[in-house]
Order: structure tokens, then sequence, then C-alpha cells
């Protein structure tokens, strides 16, 4: 059967527009359709506008700090719609960018809706056309509970555009995304207080970075509030009331959920061709991303897995190897590293100490809190945290933490290390950058525990 393309890719997000345009440059038959926006979350409502928004959000700091060194100038005010437009002005440069890197590798962009017919049929725009290969990629999108008064709340797609910046916000949620969005709203002037159903935010993460973490927002005046369970949110005039299963009424000006996402698979068509989902909407997949079905395949957050835009590429680019440049590449998860742009920012490869304490029974942990040197000036209370993880038996660095100004930054960089099978000698006999921050984490000598 002669088919119309050799892949048809359903959304592009990072991974699936990595998959089209690399499999478009390998020589095959590409379309890609995309209902709402080129780039995805991370490109349009996630990791590239937080990021700007982090930044943003911390010069209310860097104002205050620079009179310790000397800069005094009339108090600053924060103009938001100036923040809100200007991100959005490069997030459409970004959406142009992601066109012509497609178009230009020869992957023809389809600015419609797609669902599948049959198993290797697509209705789309108003026909059918059809695909030797599917791939579906379409993400996921935030998850709000059925409170009463959820329709009165919004979540991180919204907080991006919103017209008027809010005097007091309650975001309710524990996951980084939460955690993030508590350090841009309190850090651009609105008393902020997060609400968590659980004792510790950040679930997943290393217990002691989590702890470390709330003190420090704790000291940024963020309100933390654990073992919170939101049971109804009331509109009164210009303003919201949250209630809780303590009894407490909190008022505020925006309510944000935070509380996950979830397969965004709904409505793609996959039952048409076969395609088993999980119940939570999720595609399960084999090692080669294929679906139930052997030519439909998944990558990304649709399919329930590690929800990181690099990731999501990485699985991109082997989907377009595999298939059009005769390899059997597959990605390796065991030391993806990753950041939360919290404030201070959380940087974080390999297992937590927990996890960790489970697989290497001579673990070795060393760790090392300071405060770093720009604030021996400004006096700020901020401290910064870093860890390693050694297995004893092999002296091979195993995961490393910090959190601190920079973080990912710094991280990144360790990952390689890890990733290559580094031990602790080779941290040791790496003589440090002075002064840094990152020399630390060759200068920690003694294990704590």
């Amino acid at each position: 059967m002669r088919f119309d393309y050799d892949l048809f890719v359903i959304g592009a997000g990072s991974g699936g527009t990595r998959a089209a345009r690399m499999s478009a440059a390998l020589g095959a038959r590409v379309a890609v359709a995309e209902e709402r926006y080129l780039g995805g979350t991370c490109v349009n409502v996630g990791c590239v506008p937080k990021k700007l928004f982090v930044y943003g959000s911390h010069y209310a700091e860097d104002f205050a700090d620079g009179a310790a060194y000397g800069w005094t100038s009339a108090p600053p005010s924060f103009d938001w719609p100036a923040l809100r437009d200007n991100k959005t002005r490069e997030i459409e440069r970004l959406n142009g960018i992601y066109r012509n890197l497609l178009e230009g590798a020869g992957a023809e962009v389809i600015d419609a809706r797609a669902e599948l017919t049959g198993p290797h049929s697509i209705a789309i725009d108003g026909q059918t056309v059809t695909a030797e290969h599917v791939l579906v990629a379409t993400g996921s999108w935030p998850s709000v509970p059925t409170v009463p008064g959820a329709e009165f709340a919004i979540t991180s797609n919204e907080a991006f555009y919103l017209e008027r910046f809010p005097e007091r916000v309650a975001i309710v949620g524990g996951g980084y995304i939460a955690v993030e969005f508590a350090g841009i709203f309190r850090g651009l002037g609105a008393e902020t207080a997060l609400l968590y159903r659980g004792p510790l935010f950040l679930r997943g993460f290393d217990g002691g970075i989590r702890r470390f973490v709330a003190d420090e927002l704790r000291h940024k005046d963020i309100d933390l509030r654990f073992d919170t369970e939101v049971t109804a949110i009331e509109r009164h005039g210009d303003a919201f009331v949250v209630r809780t299963g303590s009894g407490e009424a909190l008022e505020v000006d925006l309510v944000m959920y935070a509380t996950g996402r979830a397969p965004n698979s709904a409505g793609l068509g996959l039952e048409h061709a076969g395609v088993t989902r999980t119940e939570s909407g999720a595609v399960p997949v084999d090692t080669g991303y294929r679906t139930n079905v052997p030519h439909v395949f998944a990558i990304g957050d649709v399919t329930g897995g590690v929800q990181l835009t690099p990731v999501a590429i990485a699985e991109g680019m082997c989907i377009a190897y595999n298939l059009f440049g005769g390899e059997a590449r597959t990605v390796d998860y065991e030391s993806v590293a990753t950041a939360v742009f919290c404030q201070p920012n959380i940087g974080t490869v390999g297992p937590t100490e927990e996890r960790a304490r489970e697989r290497f029974p001579a673990l070795r942990v060393f760790e090392s809190t300071f405060r770093p040197m720009k604030h021996t000036l400004t006096g700020r209370e901020e401290r910064t945290m870093m860890k390693l993880l050694v297995d004893g038996d092999t002296d091979r660095v195993v995961g490393a933490h910090m959190v601190g100004p920079e973080a990912g930054e710094i991280v990144q960089g360790l990952s390689v290390a890890i990733n290559a099978g580094a031990t602790k000698a080779d941290f040791d006999r790496t003589i440090g950058i002075h002064p840094t921050a990152a020399e630390e984490f060759v200068t920690m000598r003694e294990a704590v525990r």
C-alpha cells in the first residue's frame, strides 16, 4: 500500500517537533499536525515563559542587595504588563523558529487537529490522509480536582497571561510547578500562600533537599501550609475565599491550581486504531516507544513517563533514527538531571538519598550548607546546600543534589561526570574554581553519614 506519509506526527511540542524534523532530514515524508501552538507546553506555557518570570521576579532582591555594593537609586516599581507582554513577544518569536525548523527540514506543518480514524488513516482539516507510521506526541494538560468552586481557579496556562497582577495569591499543590510559581508571585510582590495536602512538598525529590527548600521559602515570607486540604473556593465580589478541611478561610485575589498534569490523549481517535490507554489516559509504550499497535508510537508526557522536555526530545530522536536511520536507539533514564526554578533553585541528578540507600548498602553522603559569598555583604540569610551520594563499594558518585543560585547550571556539568562513571577520587583530585559555590562539590572530604 502506498501511504501519503511515511510518518504522521500528532503534536508539535518539543518531542514531536524533534521527531518530525529529524525524520524529514533523514529523507522521510513527514507531516506534523498541531491544533494549538508550535513548541507545545514548554515553549508556550511552561519552561520558557516560567524561566523568564523567574528572572523577572528575582529583581526585587537584586535591587535590595545592590545597596550593600554601593548602588543606590529611587525605590523601583514593577510593571506587570511590561513583563507579560515582553514574554509573549518572545514566545511568538520562538513559535516562528519552530515553524521554520520544521519546514526547512522538509516536514509539512498542518495547523489543525488530527484524529485517527483507522489503523493507518488520519482525519485532518476536513480530509483523510494515510501514514505508514503514526507518532502521538500530544503532551499533558493541567489537572484540577473536582472541588466546589474549582471553576474560579486558574492553572499555570492562564498565569502567563493575567490581565491584572494580584495582591494576594493562593497556590494549591506541592509539585515543582506550585513551588516555582510561589516564588514568582512572591518575588513580584504578591502575598503568597502555598497549600498542600501532604506533610511536605516536592514529593519524589531528596528528603533533605525538600526540608531545606521549605525553610528557605519561609525565610522569603511564603506562607507554607502543609497537611491542608482545600474543600471549596467561593467568590466574594472581586475576591475569593479558599476554605480548608481544618475550617480555615483564606481570602485572596487569585487561586492557582498546580496539582499535576494528565496525559493529553482524549479525543485523538486512538480507539479507532486499536491503541490502548491506561485509566489515567496514558498511552503505554515499550522500550522502542511502540504502543500495542506496532506502527503507532508515542513519546513524551502522553506516555505517563518522565515529564521533562529534554527527555521528550531524546525520545523523538530515537523515533527518527530507529525508523529512518536504521538504528536501535534507546534513552537511559537512570541519571537524568533536572532543575526546579524555585528561589533558590534546585539542581539534581541521580537517585535521592532515600532511594540510594536501598540500592547501595555502603552509601556515603557528603553534604555542605553555607551562605553564598554574595550575601556576606548583603546580610541576606539565604543559604546554599550541596550533597554528593557515593557508593562506598565502588567509590562511584551516583547522585548530586543542590539548592542555591544557578543550581541547574552547576548540576548540568556534574551530570556529565556522573553519567561517565566518575568516582569520588576523581572529584577529589579535581581542582576547584575559586571563589565559586561550585568548587564545594570537589572539596567535600568527609562523609557526614
